[in-house]
């Protein structure tokens, strides 16, 4: 699956500003609108930057990673004004870094080619502090034949969907992983984007 997203991360961002231009751009801004000035953020599978330029222009310091060497490359690029970014190749399924360092974690649009998306959200809960936001962008199939047609092209392609949902099935998902109080967020256009906003709590820490 690397090798996939090495393969196809110059040719990312023309897929996604031609196809679905709306979400794509409007998705990195609504998760910005979580950010503040004084937080250090966690984003994971940041891809070709598209949400990192937004969170970069908010936050105080941004550790953005990928598995994958290729879209960290074009990430670097698109974000190379901005002195507050780290980039780090990393694997969301473990993450190498203490427990509760960063105010708000991001992994946008990954949670749903993850064989084990459970283990994923226990490490994004572990490195977030208490009472800091866990927020996950993914796109969602709304019903409508664009929405499919383009999820049939890039598993063409060769990207490997674990799952697939719509709003209903992501609530779902998040309630059975043991979370309560879940905002959601769309963004709405050819292909939409949910976005989850889980605040940690206390609680939280026994489910895991």
């Amino acid at each position: 699956m690397k090798v996939f997203w090495d393969k196809i991360s110059p040719l990312y961002d023309l897929f996604e500003n031609v196809y679905n231009h709306r979400v794509y751009a409007g998705t990195g801004r609504k998760v910005a609108d979580f950010i503040d000035s004084t937080d250090a953020v966690l984003e994971c599978a940041c891809g070709t930057g598209a949400i990192t330029v937004c969170i970069a222009e908010k936050c105080r310091k941004l550790v953005a990673t990928d598995f994958a060497s290729g879209m960290l490359r074009q990430a670097e690029k698109k974000c190379r004004k901005y002195d507050n970014v780290k980039f780090k190749r990393a694997d969301i399924m473990n993450i190498k870094c203490r427990d509760e360092c960063f105010d708000k974690v991001v992994a946008g649009n990954v949670i749903h080619l993850l064989p084990d998306p459970g283990k994923a959200l226990a490490e994004l809960e572990r490195v977030v502090k208490t009472d800091g936001k866990i927020i996950i962008p993914t796109y969602i199939n709304m019903s409508k034949s664009s929405s499919r047609l383009g999820v049939k092209f890039v598993e063409f392609l060769g990207a490997d969907f674990k799952k697939q949902f719509d709003l209903d099935s992501y609530k779902a998902f998040f309630e059975e992983m043991g979370y309560q109080d879940v905002e959601y967020h769309v963004v709405d256009g050819r292909m939409p984007c949910a976005i989850a906003v889980i605040t940690k709590k206390t609680y939280q820490k026994a489910l895991f």
